[in-house]
Formats: C-alpha cells, sequence, structure tokens
C-alpha cells in the first residue's frame, strides 16, 4: 500500500489529511472521504452564523455534535484555504482551558 498526503487544494482537494506514517491513519482518510466537503461545509456555516462572535474548537465540536478528530481537520483545511482565521481571544473550554476563537473570514463565500 503506497501512502501520498494530499493538501487542501490539489487535485484531489476532497481527500483529508492523514499521517504519512500511519496505515490506520491512511484508512480513516480514506473511509471519511466521502463526507469531507460537507462536514467542512457544516464548519464554515457554523462560523459564519456566529460571525463576529466565533467560536474555540470546542465550541464547535458541542454546537455540531462532531468529533474533535473529525471537526478539528476539517477547520484547519477551512484555515489552510484561508476562509476562517484566528482571533486573538480566547474562551475556556469545557475542560476550563484556554482556547483561540475562529471566524469566518468575510469574503468566504
Amino acid at each position: 500500500m503506497s501512502f501520498e498526503q494530499f493538501g487542501f487544494f490539489q487535485d484531489d482537494e476532497d481527500f483529508p489529511p492523514y499521517q504519512e506514517h500511519s496505515e490506520t491513519s491512511f484508512a480513516a482518510a480514506e473511509e471519511i472521504e466521502p463526507d469531507v466537503a460537507s462536514l467542512r461545509g457544516r464548519v464554515l456555516a457554523f462560523l459564519r452564523e456566529r460571525g463576529d462572535e466565533g467560536a474555540t474548537d470546542d465550541e464547535m465540536q458541542v454546537g455540531l455534535h462532531m468529533n474533535p478528530s473529525t471537526q478539528r481537520p476539517r477547520r484547519i483545511e477551512l484555515w489552510h484555504g484561508n476562509l476562517v482565521r484566528r482571533t486573538d481571544a480566547k474562551r475556556p473550554t469545557r475542560s476550563g482551558r484556554s482556547a483561540h476563537v475562529w471566524v469566518a473570514e468575510k469574503t468566504a463565500c
């Protein structure tokens, strides 16, 4: 089996990222691949709805009922695509730790 890392805006833009050294990471990427675009869209829509208030990763996971291992990579893809940005604001997570707030870019359509 050959492992290759795909970028967000390459020919196969919907193939999720994975750890090249990990066969299980590649298998997980293959399994979620059909749903990546819609999951990414859900994260972006959530941030757009929140406007300038934005959301932490934890708030997105709770609001979207999405596993952290699914939500966070989708937010990272949106960030790499310049569709969301990290603000200077921070809010506490459910565990009490401080987390950055993310917002959708105003130009994101």
